[in-house]
């Protein structure tokens, strides 16, 4: 899921620098930002030893997910890409915060034996 977070920034960065030169710094920048603080959210809480830290990273993941998905649903009402790059994207974004909220569950439940294992009979 992080190389394919990856590899969904890499391409958003790639389109971006085909928007007009005025949404260069405006719309394009947000769009390069947030879609790169996806992965980089999950590289930096990656096996942390405290699993709500890594929940944390998960959910800042996926808030930066939102909005990069609001970013380009934007660029496309202004006719900065096409229906298909956002509808590819998008599907794409939506497939990897689907596998992000089952890591936020495994993680939730692991945290939840951990409790129940340390409970006193």
């Amino acid at each position: 899921m992080y190389k394919k977070l990856v590899e969904l920034h890499l391409e958003v960065h790639e389109l971006t620098m085909t928007f007009p030169k005025y949404e260069m710094y405006e719309l394009g920048s947000q769009v390069r930002r947030s879609s790169n603080a996806i992965p980089a959210n999950i590289a930096e809480r990656w096996n942390n030893k405290h699993s709500n830290m890594y929940l944390e990273g998960i959910n800042r993941a996926l808030g930066e997910m939102r909005e990069t998905r609001h970013h380009l649903l934007i660029a496309l009402r202004k006719g900065h890409i096409s229906t298909e790059s956002a509808k590819s994207l998008v599907s794409r974004y939506d497939e990897c915060g689907k596998m992000l909220r089952g890591l936020e569950q495994a993680v939730e439940k692991s945290i939840e034996s951990g409790r129940n294992r340390n409970k006193p009979r």
